[in-house]
């Protein structure tokens, strides 16, 4: 019966077309395919693994090449090669770098998918990172031993075996020469600090990028070639799939092509069948370049209105190749009347440091005029003060302790959980993310369900919101479907702080710039000593920092009215709901240190956590209202869905903020909930979630410190951010109240005169703090309440709480 399919298909017998309401990604429907051919390789390649559970002498020690004698020194042990690095590896920063190698008989980089460490160290190793290397180089001069640097990992150190995988087709070269010829060493480049650090390797896997099809004949995933990410169909060629499609008006086709090799090109064709009619062949070519995705638009205006079996055909000479089709997406007139949303996240931007919200150099003009047509919140706040934390919770309204707990950089959201991408993506739009921030999208596993991921390294960090927005232009030529979805998030207010022109001299001399430049490569960030020696106070620094950082904005600022601006004139704007928001304010994690701002004060600082909000949307938001009450960057995913009329999820700790935005509830009348700021990582020994929970409650402002393992110090073994964890460690009251009226720069706790409050909040973050632990246990089951033991005042709690349903 499978044979006779196509047949009937192409008869018009078959299931009823698909219909194209919205933009229709195929992908979506591989169900109601039709599959012929497409089988897998009998002889797919074999990943090459060395174990070192058993002599590897082709693995050797690499010289640092300005310090020839500077080699870590390698020892067998029962089950694996221990690399240790000592002070004859440390290099003139002072840390610790050593790295090993193995030849390679001249491989084709492009043939390769990932390279996969199993390896363990423990608290007491130090050895934190490990990175790709690739080909020793030739000469002496440079202190990195390879020619090419690839993906790095931290190295969990908790003393168990785990897995790092990272990418071998994605590499930097250390000079400006690109990539040229085979691939003859592959090495692996440890960092330690302190005085010692050693980790026991027990294996290394070089994985071929069609191993990973080799398990299914078609399917579904995420493909990156070049720096794009996309969601493709793959069949092994020959084969083919079969889709019954009622064509809207003005309809087309968009794909990109993808090959895995230049050694097996494909055969790439689309055709198109009315009922018993002729075939006809919209497109076909043959294509071998792996490096980068060949785009391609089919015209099916002609059959505008009536159903036609569209067909996506692949061959090859060698069979069993695979073919990728990226994101195929049919798309034609605008036909929904659900507005394209442009979710736009300042990395870094700190409220305090935006003439938006009232500071006194003009470092957002255009956002000032844009406020007119725009709501305003005086008072959002991220839910954590870096990236890795954040981004997450605000994609998911959970806070990143409800998604599991933090131990590595590499680690992901649970499967279960439902991303913004995802909820909007399931409604028909067309998404996006485009970023020069992997931690806002793959190193958090946020670039599920989307059509296509952008992750651009610009040359300068304060020019990347130029570099996206021509990354995303790009992407509406190639997939003009509406509505979309799209998340950006800029580095332009990111260290390092290296505005350009026009921008660069807007707040600074140059020769204050010159000075800065020369200060930032000596100074270390909280090292008080380490500003004497390069001749600076922390306060000069700073204060010079600022003003790079203002004019960063300034760059943002004019790039952000460019695209609004060019919105307006493609006719996209009175369709798009914008919103404006940032992941975290300044000073955060690794920046400098501010002036007024002390080392360890709470999370809930302005300067940390307050970070800007605004919602515009022509005709349906009315424009130049501020919200003053406080709110948290977890309602921006609630409100969003209300605003398009999508369900909410299932389970979510943000609240909707439509009805403020629509004016049909005063601020007055609002029931605001306490902003929750959460901050936590994972004590290696024992597993437990460890660091601080905090409220803004109105005039309040609380801290509580969850140190379960070593109250009152600072414990040894453990992974966490930034020197606020360790100061809520160590300071004298596990829990901190301040007046954030009278005090807003948390100088003075109030736990000596207002024990009332110190007792109020102390219960209500401990019982926070218990709910946290008992939705994540929700959410790691999955989402049921019927899968996970909570007991009935856990449940009560939660949906008292508003998170579950």
């Amino acid at each position: 019966m499978k044979r006779l399919l196509p047949v009937l298909l192409a008869l018009g017998c078959g299931p009823a077309p698909l219909t194209v309401e919205m933009p229709l990604h195929l992908e979506d429907h591989i169900d109601a395919a039709i599959i012929t051919g497409s089988e897998v390789p009998a002889n797919p390649p074999q990943t090459v693994e060395w174990r070192f559970d058993q002599p590897q002498p082709d693995w050797k020690p690499t010289p640092l090449l300005n310090r020839p004698s500077a080699t870590p020194t390698l020892a067998r042990t029962a089950e694996g090669l221990r690399v240790t690095l000592t002070a004859r590896t440390r290099i003139p920063d002072g840390r610790l770098r050593g790295a090993i190698h193995v030849g390679l008989p001249d491989w084709d980089r492009t043939d390769w998918a990932d390279v996969v460490i199993r390896a363990r160290t423990d608290s007491t190793s130090s050895v934190g990172l490990v990175r790709l290397g690739f080909n020793l180089p030739e000469g002496r001069g440079t202190g990195v031993p390879f020619q090419f640097t690839g993906q790095q990992s931290p190295i969990v150190g908790d003393g168990a075996i785990h897995t790092y995988q990272l990418r071998s087709d994605w590499y930097w070269s250390v000079g400006d020469q690109p990539w040229q010829g085979p691939w003859r060493q592959l090495g692996l480049w440890f960092g330690a600090d302190g005085e010692r650090g050693s980790i026991e390797l027990l294996s290394v896997s070089v994985v071929p990028r069609e191993v990973v099809y080799a398990d299914s004949s078609h399917g579904v995933r995420a493909v990156t070639i070049g720096e794009r990410i996309r969601r493709t169909l793959f069949t092994h060629a020959p084969g083919s799939m079969a889709y019954r499609v009622r064509v809207p008006q003005e309809g087309r086709l968009d794909v990109g092509l993808g090959v895995l090799t230049a050694k097996a090109p494909v055969t790439f064709a689309i055709t198109a069948r009315q009922g018993d009619g002729d075939v006809d062949t919209l497109l076909g070519e043959a294509y071998a370049d792996p490096e980068q995705w060949a785009q391609r638009s089919v015209d099916l205006s002609r059959f505008a209105g009536r159903p036609v079996t569209l067909s996506l055909d692949a061959r090859a000479d060698q069979g069993g190749t695979v073919a990728l089709w990226g994101a195929p997406t049919i798309s034609g007139a605008r036909s929904s009347s659900k507005p394209n949303v442009i979710f736009y996240v300042i990395d870094g931007a700190g409220a305090d440091w935006m003439s938006l919200y009232g500071y006194n150099r003009r470092t957002t003009p255009f956002l000032e005029r844009l406020a007119e047509e725009a709501v305003v919140f005086e008072h959002a706040y991220s839910n954590a003060t870096w990236t890795k934390l954040s981004t997450p919770s605000f994609m998911t309204s959970l806070q990143y302790s409800v998604l599991g707990r933090y131990r590595t950089l590499a680690d992901k959201i649970p499967e279960g959980v439902t991303t913004m991408a995802e909820h909007v993506g399931r409604a028909g739009y067309a998404t996006a993310v485009i970023t020069s921030n992997p931690f806002a999208v793959t190193m958090s596993g946020l670039e599920r369900g989307v059509d296509e991921v952008r992750v651009i390294n610009p040359p300068v960090n304060a020019e990347s919101s130029q570099h996206l927005h021509r990354a995303f232009w790009d992407w509406r030529a190639a997939y003009p479907g509406e509505p979309y979805w799209v998340h950006f998030q800029t580095t332009d207010v990111h260290e390092d702080f290296r505005p350009t022109a026009p921008f660069s001299g807007l707040f600074i001399t140059p020769e204050l710039r010159a000075r800065h430049i020369e200060w930032d490569s000596r100074v270390r960030y909280s090292d008080t000593a380490s500003y004497s020696a390069a001749g600076v106070t922390v306060e000069a620094f700073a204060l010079a920092q600022q003003a790079l950082y203002d004019e960063g904005m300034a760059h943002q600022d004019h790039q952000l009215r460019r695209l609004v601006e060019r919105l307006k004139a493609s006719g996209e704007w009175e369709n798009t709901l914008l919103v404006i928001a940032s992941d975290h304010g300044y000073p955060a994690g690794s920046h400098r240190l501010m002036p007024g701002m002390e080392i360890g004060a709470p999370f809930l600082h302005p300067f940390a956590t307050r970070v800007p909000l605004m919602f515009v949307w022509p005709g349906h938001i009315a424009g130049g209202r501020r919200i003053r009450k406080p709110v948290s960057m977890l309602d921006v995913l609630p409100t969003v869905l209300d605003l398009l009329a999508l369900p909410q999820p299932t389970i979510k700790q943000g609240q909707s903020l439509a009805l403020l935005l629509r004016g049909e509830l005063t601020e007055e009348a609002w029931d605001q909930q306490p902003v929750i700021i959460d901050m936590f990582g994972t004590e290696f020994t024992t597993n437990e979630l460890i660091g601080s929970i905090e409220v803004i409650d109105g005039r309040w402002g609380a801290s509580l410190c969850v140190n379960p393992v070593s109250p009152g110090k600072a414990p040894a073994n453990y992974a966490g951010h930034g020197d606020g964890l360790v100061d809520c460690f160590t300071r004298a009251e596990p829990l901190v109240v301040y007046d954030l009226w009278d005090d807003p720069l948390l100088t003075s706790p109030l736990n000596e005169h207002r024990p009332d409050l110190v007792e109020k909040y102390r219960t209500f973050l401990e019982q926070q703090f218990a709910a946290h632990t008992a939705l994540r246990e929700l959410v790691m089951s999955g989402g049921s309440a019927g899968t996970v033991q909570l007991d009935p005042e856990q449940l009560e709690r939660l949906r008292a709480l508003g998170y579950i349903r």
